[in-house]
């Protein structure tokens, strides 16, 4: 789901070649791209080698990278980002005080360093607005949660903006006031909030702008943060009435430690027992999204009723090391190989009954390990797709703009760009030339910014290889028993696209074990949902259906 808070993923460098000048230290830098700025900090280390390494910290997206190379020769100075297809190119001055050049991500963009170390205000007497003020930004087809910390410092008000429907936290705010009008300015996201201080202190009220949005806001102060907090009644809480077991063991096809939480139900053992794969992106063990931890909660109720569960934090994420942005579905399903091994190892587990369950990319990658692997006793397909990645993102497209609210003709007609973007990228190798054929697919409609981000995107191994493969190729090996889930209202994964294709391959395989269930009301995460849209994801107290819940547990149980 595309967040209004754009950002452009910054990530560098460690390694290589040094010359006479010095540029170690702190650096500081900001890219402007389509009205935002994003200030950057690089920070320059000499080994005993004399090799360099450097981070990178974007201020303004509250995040740091490492870095993978780096070389400096004839004062040039020159950062490959090799994940992500990126790179900076600058010239050093001849006092090592400044660096002009150039980011390249799609395109050139102007970005200059000078030394300099961010420091950190300190606290002053508070004002009379000091503390959290909240609001809801309504944008029609989706309403926003904003949440401002205001807090004066020794350099006068400073403060940070959450976006908690979007798991956004800490953004850097320029805080400006004269008198009752306070200008609140989000640089990163190119946002700026004017507002007037109601004379009582119980209100801001004003106008937020970024981009062509322009909508009213009002901000009321909050005085207990735990009032923010959404409520998920299904997340179970502790001590729970079986075993949990932090664990970890290694995936030694591809060098990955994996970190993962076993839980055990209690009794004697032989209990049946089930890996659990995260969808697409970054995941942690509960395939945690907007307070909502699906897999937390779906691992509890299977241990409830007798079955143990293993679930993992993808590499590179959580406590598990690796690379995620070099990997693919493909190196994702060695990971899941890993953990059923270790599942295996267990004394408790029946190695005759264990099975798999995959949400959405985790749909896709149990048949892989299932058609592969003779000991997967079963598998559950929770909105896992059955056709090509480029076919699923037309219709998703379609679908979700739909559901917040665009004509069917104008969402088709977006679906059908977004699968010419695809196809462009699919077969386009040259980044300039693959940027001049986006900008006329989409009539010149996206941004710099956006055709940056997108380029990003497409660039990656993850996304090249999930745009071609095919899901039937896989489904149709898979002789184990499979139940096949999916919610009716699911935009990301279109049961009527998806269910056929899914029911043709296994069919086509000979496969005679297989339940297929399209449940009413439900959406891609199974809440209960009126849309089905995305935005409507964080919005939803029940994070997921018990209909489903019993569904999974009971046919796993009959096996």
């Amino acid at each position: 789901m595309k967040t209004l808070f754009w950002s452009i993923v910054l990530c560098i460098l460690s390694t290589t070649i040094v010359s006479a000048q010095d540029v170690t230290g702190d650096w500081l830098g900001t890219i402007k791209v389509n009205g935002a700025e994003l200030r950057v900090a690089l920070h320059i280390t000499k080994g005993a080698s004399g090799a360099l390494a450097a981070t990178l910290d974007s201020i303004d997206q509250a995040g740091s990278w490492p870095v993978s190379s780096i070389t400096l020769q004839d004062s040039t100075l020159k950062l490959a980002i090799d994940p992500i297809r990126a790179s900076y190119e600058g010239k050093v001055n001849s006092d090592a005080s400044s660096i002009t050049g150039n980011w390249v991500q799609g395109q050139p963009i102007p970005l200059d360093f000078h030394r300099g170390v961010i420091k950190a205000p300190k606290a002053a007497k508070p004002s009379d607005i000091d503390g959290i003020w909240a609001g809801v930004l309504d944008f029609g087809a989706a309403k926003l949660h904003i949440v401002f910390h205001i807090v004066n410092t020794e350099d006068g008000l400073t403060a940070t903006a959450d976006s908690p429907d979007q798991g956004a936290k800490g953004m850097p705010v320029t805080v400006t006031r004269e008198g009752a009008s306070l200008k609140l300015e989000m640089k990163g996201a190119a946002a700026v909030f004017d507002g007037k201080i109601a004379s009582d202190l119980k209100s801001i009220t004003g106008t937020f702008v970024q981009g062509p949005n322009n909508v009213p806001l009002v901000l009321s102060p909050v005085k207990d943060a735990a009032q923010l907090e959404r409520k998920r009644p299904q997340n179970p809480s502790k001590p729970y009435p079986y075993l949990s077991e932090d664990v970890s063991y290694e995936n030694r096809v591809q060098n990955v430690q994996l970190a993962a939480t076993l839980t055990l139900p209690s009794g004697k053992g032989n209990f049946p027992g089930v890996v659990l794969i995260t969808g697409s992106g970054a995941q942690d063990r509960d395939e945690s999204l907007l307070g909502h931890k699906p897999f937390l909660v779906l691992a509890d109720y299977l241990t409830r009723h007798g079955i143990a569960v293993l679930r993992v934090d993808d590499r590179g994420t959580g406590k598990s090391t690796g690379d995620f942005s070099k990997a693919t579905t493909a190196d994702f399903a060695t990971d899941v190989e890993a953990s059923l091994a270790y599942l295996k190892s267990r004394p408790e587990v029946n190695v005759h009954k264990l099975g798999l369950i995959g949400h959405s990319e985790g749909g896709v990658i149990a048949p892989m390990v299932a058609a592969r692997n003779s000991d997967v006793a079963f598998i559950v397909m929770m909105a896992g797709t059955g056709v090509r990645g480029d076919e699923i993102l037309m219709k998703q497209s379609a679908a979700i703009k739909e559901s917040m609210g665009a004509s069917h003709a104008d969402a088709e007609k977006d679906g059908e760009t977004e699968y010419q973007l695809l196809r462009v990228a699919e077969h386009e190798k040259d980044d300039a030339v693959l940027v001049k054929k986006m900008r006329e697919v989409t009539n010149g409609k996206l941004t710099d910014a956006q055709i940056a981000t997108q380029l990003q995107q497409i660039r990656s191994p993850w996304f090249q290889y999930f745009l071609t493969y095919d899901p039937a190729m896989a489904l149709r090996k898979v002789t184990c028993p499979v139940l096949v889930l999916n919610g009716e209202k699911d935009k990301q994964v279109i049961p009527g696209q998806n269910l056929p294709a899914i029911r043709k391959a296994l069919e086509e395989g000979g496969n005679r074990h297989f339940e297929i269930v399209e449940f009413p009301g439900l959406n891609h995460l199974f809440q209960t949902a009126k849309t089905g849209a995305p935005t409507e994801y964080v919005e939803i107290e029940e994070t997921m259906a018990p209909l489903a819940l019993d569904k999974i547990s009971s046919w796993i149980l009959k096996q």
